[in-house]
């Protein structure tokens, strides 16, 4: 980072203490400015997040190329959320931690292993683990959908499972096949809440080691407080199904 957007972002973050200060970096012409922008997040001092309007506001100015945020009161050392925001800006993440001064830059791979990553709703969860495993397996695309923390928890709230289905390309079957999204109700909840990968008798992930004991047949999924990981579906999990997906790609011998 050049001198002077770094003591631009310093000045931002000593006047926002303790609370996390944010901004994005914007290419204008052969120039770069540091656009400091407001922490609307719920609770600023332990998050951040930058309205969408002030977002739009700077992708006018010029040419958005870095996202910058502080750390008050802890060092620059990424969270699960930092780095999975990150993977999903696609732009490199200056983090400051303040008033300590540290500066950490990340910068997004655009590959995200499939198993073992934390879970961070919105970025990590278990939607995003099967829609990577689409976008890896069968090039396959879907929109960002905006989901909040807890959805599923108002039966007057929508079903986003059951709603969004239909419209990305998928139908219901009844007996399951590799590729097939199973969507399952965990918990609580007013509305299924969870989904996973059908994968069959075959547990092979692309580009990667995926050793999982027992006999099949498996599934990838991301669950709540623990890591992606490769389980053996059956018992418990079927009992939880509430739809078998399969997408309009798919074909009988997937």
């Amino acid at each position: 980072m050049h001198p002077e957007l770094l003591h631009a972002v310093q000045l931002h973050a000593a006047a926002q203490y303790p609370r996390e200060c944010c901004g994005l970096v914007v290419a204008v012409g052969e120039q770069q400015r540091y656009l400091p922008c407001d922490n609307v997040a719920g609770d600023p001092s332990e998050a951040f997040r930058i309205s969408p309007e002030q977002y739009a506001e700077a992708e006018d100015t010029g040419e958005i190329i870095a996202i910058v945020h502080s750390h008050p009161d802890a060092t620059s050392q990424p969270s699960p959320r930092d780095l999975a925001m990150c993977e999903a800006s696609g732009l490199p993440w200056h983090i400051l931690s303040w008033p300590e001064g540290d500066l950490r830059t990340l910068t997004p791979t655009g590959h995200t292993p499939l198993l073992g990553r934390p879970f961070v709703h919105g970025a990590w969860d278990c939607w995003q683990v099967c829609a990577d495993w689409y976008q890896r397996e069968w090039g396959l695309s879907f929109p960002s959908y905006a989901r909040e923390e807890g959805w599923w928890e108002h039966a007057d709230g929508p079903s986003l499972y059951e709603q969004a289905y239909a419209a990305a390309g998928f139908h219901q079957v009844s007996e399951p096949q590799r590729g097939d999204l199973i969507v399952m109700a965990i918990g609580r909840t007013a509305h299924p809440n969870h989904a996973g990968i059908y994968l069959g008798n075959d547990p092979g992930l692309p580009e990667e080691s995926s050793e999982v004991y027992g006999a099949g047949p498996f599934l990838l999924h991301h669950l709540l407080g623990r890591p992606s990981e490769l389980i053996v579906f059956g018992g418990p999990w079927l009992e939880r199904t509430r739809l078998v997906l399969r997408h309009e790609s798919a074909t009988t011998d997937s």
